[in-house]
């Protein structure tokens, strides 16, 4: 039996190999990471293999704007929008979304709907 470690990996890995597939590799990939204290958000260009943005709740411009940690819904509504606004800065406009083998909805779902409301388009 996998170990949850693994099991994850194997999620990961499969949700990657399927949005590299389906969306080409024109786009740029907006990557989430979760964990239990904090988020973490990359704009990562899979040709060139560089982040191009990154932001997180331990970043400056959400420094001691929540009530609680960096670890509630309000953090990643405005992480989403940080980073959105980063990458529009940079002319990105267009991504795709790496959930990164976690479940779309809470904090997850929160940091796309940001984005998607700060312009990002996926």
């Amino acid at each position: 039996m996998a170990t949850k470690q693994e099991r994850y990996q194997f999620r990961k890995d499969r949700s990657r190999k399927h949005l590299l597939a389906a969306a080409g590799a024109h786009r740029p990939r907006l990557s989430v990471y979760r964990s239990l204290k904090y988020l973490y958000a990359q704009v990562i260009d899979d040709n060139t293999h560089h982040t191009l943005v990154s932001a997180t709740t331990l970043s400056k411009e959400l420094e001691g704007k929540f009530e609680k940690s960096g670890k509630s819904v309000e953090a990643a509504k405005a992480l989403g929008a940080v980073i959105a606004k980063k990458a529009l800065e940079k002319g990105i406009t267009e991504v795709m979304f790496d959930r990164g083998g976690r479940v779309y909805h809470g904090r997850i779902k929160a940091l796309a709907d940001a984005a998607r409301e700060a312009g990002l388009k996926f």
